[in-house]
């Protein structure tokens, strides 16, 4: 391990600038290429596939120049397994595991296949003229319309018995360290359409290209990666996968079935946990339960900052009387007054805290209050349950919306529920949640 370490530092040093330098001049060049193949065209006419021309001399261009560009990164060979099906055999490649930004490697050995990615990605400089020239599918996680406009691009798109060119998704929709398979997502399966499952390994004695939410930053996986004399790849077709009607009729079955098939193939658990946001979850009824507490890990960060149970009950006491106070703002907190909350020294630790409840820089202490108060014990369930209820009942009506009780439970578990409307339509009367209800349950 010392020895690798040491070649990281030493290659490291001369073959990551080099690298990267040649890599940036190559999609530097790939830009205005890209850029000339939709040039002149209308909406309406982005809005079709890319005939003629614009797709004969443009686009063997920027496989050549992807290739080329993965190639002086260190990627010399690919090998590639089994048989890429043909359009009409199979509208959608479906590949796994998703590891790395690097698995976009995949796209040279699939012929440039479309895409989906995140809007956000298009504003970008060169990698924006790339989505535009795949004539990629874009969606925003954060906007509903967005992925509902982009479901129907999808499936107007694989049903469109070859107009469109086949497209390429990762379905577990975020990348993974690769040990396991977690669940896909229904999207490249929402057609109906037959799929081919793609396998990719990266077969090297140091894995270095992963990229992951707890693991390595892209500039630490790019640098780990170009530091190696060269990385291997392997990208195995597997026979295409035609969906019985069962499977048709239920997206969610069909990727499942897939998964398993894929986990068998790589060897590997086919696990229930989707990511959400950067947090591994599983699924229970319209909740989603966190592999990895955030209040055990605030629990953790108390226990190694000298805070014995006493303390972290104090701590909770006061917290709860700032929650309880007639300001509604005052539920919300900044990292130094969750410090001083909690009796924390180290500024660091509560702005540690506050990241894992919060992407901002403020925290709702309700969630720190109630989801710490559930995994430690301190409080009964009951008792909490009622405390909860009283916390989110913001004009004391003595019954909480749908809305309220989605947050209630996101402030229990520790992580945002956006799928409690049947657990409410359950447990409430005559559209309202009361706190008799609550506790009944």
């Amino acid at each position: 391990m010392f020895l690798f370490g040491l070649q990281g530092i030493v290659l490291g040093s001369i073959l990551f600038p080099i690298r990267v330098t040649l890599a940036a001049l190559l999609f530097l060049i790939m830009w205005p290429i890209a850029r000339l193949r939709m040039a002149g065209l209308s909406e309406e006419e982005r809005s079709r596939p890319v005939k003629g021309w614009r797709r004969w001399l443009y686009h063997p261009i920027i496989l050549s120049l992807s290739r080329a560009a993965f190639f002086v990164l260190g990627f010399f060979w690919v090998k590639v397994k089994g048989r890429m099906a043909d359009l009409k055999e199979a509208p959608v490649l479906v590949v796994a595991p998703h590891s790395s930004f690097l698995d976009m490697l995949v796209l040279c050995p699939t012929r440039l296949a479309t895409v989906v990615s995140r809007s956000e990605n298009n504003s970008l400089p060169v990698i924006g003229a790339l989505l535009e020239f795949n004539q990629s599918v874009l969606v925003s996680r954060k906007d509903p319309e967005s992925r509902k406009k982009a479901v129907a691009q999808v499936t107007e798109r694989l049903t469109s018995d070859g107009h469109w060119p086949q497209m390429l998704m990762f379905p577990e929709g975020t990348t993974t360290n690769g040990s396991v398979l977690i669940k896909f997502k229904p999207g490249a399966f929402l057609a109906g359409v037959p799929v081919q499952p793609v396998l990719l390994r990266y077969p090297n004695k140091l894995d270095a290209v992963r990229w992951t939410y707890k693991g390595t930053t892209w500039v630490e996986a790019l640098w780990h990666t170009t530091s190696q004399f060269y990385t291997n790849m392997t990208v195995e077709f597997l026979p295409v996968y035609n969906p019985s009607q069962d499977e048709k009729n239920d997206p969610n079955l069909y990727a499942d079935n897939v998964q398993k098939l894929m986990a068998k193939a790589l060897g590997v658990p086919a696990t229930d946990y989707v990511m959400e946001g950067r947090v591994p979850v599983s699924k229970l009824g319209g909740l989603s339960i966190p592999l990895d507490s955030p209040a055990r890990k605030t629990l953790s960060l108390l226990h190694r900052n000298g805070l014995g149970a006493h303390k972290v009950e104090a701590a909770l006491h006061r917290m709860m009387d700032r929650c309880q106070s007639a300001a509604q703002a005052s539920v919300r907190a900044s990292a130094e007054e969750l410090a001083s909350i909690l009796g924390l020294t180290d500024r660091q630790t509560a702005v540690t805290i506050c990241g894992l409840y919060s992407k901002d820089d403020t925290v709702d202490l309700r969630q720190i209050y109630l989801s710490v108060a559930a995994v430690s014990g301190f409080v009964s369930f009951k008792s909490l349950l009622y405390t909860g209820f009283t916390l989110f009942d913001k004009e004391a009506r003595g019954s909480l919306s749908a809305e309220e009780l989605s947050r209630l439970m996101g402030a229990l578990l520790g992580i945002p529920q956006h799928n409690t409307a049947e657990l409410y339509a359950q447990a409430s009367e005559q559209g309202r949640l009361t706190k008799g209800e609550s506790g009944a349950r």
